[in-house]
């Protein structure tokens, strides 16, 4: 066994020079729990040339990641490259030499992490992936080892810190999307193309991971239902605040008699609660175990630093016990590999929940008790209303707050109410949830 643990780093953007930083500076405190020097030896980067904030003294530079993977004298390959292509190629390279690997890959662990981890084990090898939910917050491994003696009955979280970035803005100055997104990729919060992240994909990747762990079933991220924050609109955060509510994009995931809930989307929170609280690009996770009850995670779910962090964490849990008999490892989503059951998962419209509906109205007597009347027709309770005073040609916006009905149910009613002559065009409706 070598003196020194020898690490591979492909990618070198800003997670990538993190991991270099946080390794040197904190070097001297990795040995004392190691019990031996952890060191990047060897590093793949697109550009060898680039001006980078961090040191590469001492490491053997290439831009060829697949052939570092396949010939590098390594004991961890940590993969930063992200996306679903050489990633992928660069990891099953290493596993296949039985080198581990650490990855943040969130897309290809949701899209292709059955098949890592099998590969993992046909190697005698693993994957780790705690960067890959909620950057710097240790939420893989709170739920995975620190909650292995619960049942995990539901998890809910802001995972996404861009779509956290753009409401707080909209809700704290009343800027529009728009602004609040332009605001966003300004401040290098958001990617020039912002789809992953605005249209809830990102956040998806994680909850298929979390999901999986805290529930023992597959990586189904092809299952999980996702919506987008793009049609929240200044209005509907007013109306909110004035219910007691702030909207927040949540990742959730519930398990029942009748199966799991998994899903995406921009959610009513009473504004007492914790994750309501939770603003800008941080990010939050709510876990909610038989035995413990709940308990929340919050911190910085990107950057280089807090994701760096969370990447050195597994190097570390790596390192500890390299030349040990892996099948004493824990298991990759937590459970036996034998014992991972695909769950059934509930379609959206089976999903119960609470709903808010925004209506644009004609302003004429007899409209609010008109629309509750046509809710009742399908048995379905407002819990609290709202109309805005008119904003020209007499039209204004009516805000409800439903009880908790089938999502089917809900948007029959709507539908039946959208076709009302008194409607006009630019409803929303947006879930009600209290975690």
């Amino acid at each position: 066994m070598s003196q020194v643990v020898r690490v591979g780093v492909v990618g070198l953007g800003t997670v990538g020079q993190g991991v270099l930083r946080v390794l040197h500076n904190n070097a001297a405190e990795i040995t004392r729990r190691v019990g031996r020097p952890v060191q990047v030896t060897h590093v793949a980067t697109r550009t060898l040339s680039a001006a980078r904030d961090c040191s590469v003294e001492g490491i053997a530079l290439s831009d060829d990641a697949l052939t570092l993977a396949r010939t590098a004298e390594i004991d961890v390959l940590v993969e930063l490259i992200g996306g679903q292509g050489i990633a992928k190629e660069v990891i099953l390279a290493a596993l296949a030499r039985g080198i581990p690997v650490v990855t943040a890959n969130k897309a290809l662990l949701a899209e292709a992490g059955n098949e890592l981890f099998s590969a993992a084990r046909a190697h005698g090898t693993v994957v780790a992936f705690e960067a890959a939910v909620a950057g710097g917050i240790p939420v893989i491994k709170a739920i995975r080892e620190g909650l292995a003696g619960n049942r995990i009955d539901g998890l809910a979280g802001i995972i996404n810190g861009t779509c956290n970035y753009i409401l707080t803005q909209m809700a704290a100055n009343g800027q529009s999307f728009a602004d609040a997104l332009a605001d966003a990729q300004r401040l290098g919060y958001a990617e020039a193309d912002p789809t992953f992240d605005i249209e809830g994909v990102d956040a998806a990747h994680k909850l298929a991971i979390l999901a999986a762990i805290a529930f023992g079933m597959p990586l189904s991220f092809a299952d999980v239902s996702v919506e987008g924050i793009t049609k929240i609109t200044p209005e509907d955060i007013n109306i909110a605040q004035v219910f007691g509510y702030r909207i927040k994009l949540l990742g959730i995931a519930k398990r029942s008699g009748q199966g799991v809930e998994l899903r995406v989307h921009p959610t009513l929170v009473p504004e007492d609660q914790l994750i309501a609280k939770v603003d800008g690009v941080l990010n939050a996770v709510i876990v909610n175990g038989n035995a413990v009850g709940q308990i929340g995670l919050y911190g910085p779910g990107a950057g280089g630093d807090p994701t760096a962090s969370a990447v050195v964490a597994d190097v570390v849990d790596i390192a500890r016990a390299l030349g040990s008999d892996i099948r004493h490892a824990v298991p990759a989503l937590g459970f036996q590999p034998q014992a991972i059951e695909a769950l059934p998962v509930l379609a959206k419209d089976q999903i119960q929940s609470a709903f808010y509906l925004r209506l644009q109205v004609t302003d004429e007597p007899g409209v609010l008790a008109k629309l509750t009347a046509a809710l009742a027709e399908h048995h379905i309770s407002v819990e609290a209303i709202l109309q805005r005073e008119p904003r020209g040609a007499n039209v204004a916006n009516v805000g409800l707050i439903t009880d908790v009905v089938p999502t089917h149910r809900f948007n029959t009613a709507v539908d039946q109410i959208l076709k009302m002559p008194f409607v006009h065009a630019g409803a929303a409706r947006i879930r009600v949830e209290k975690i």
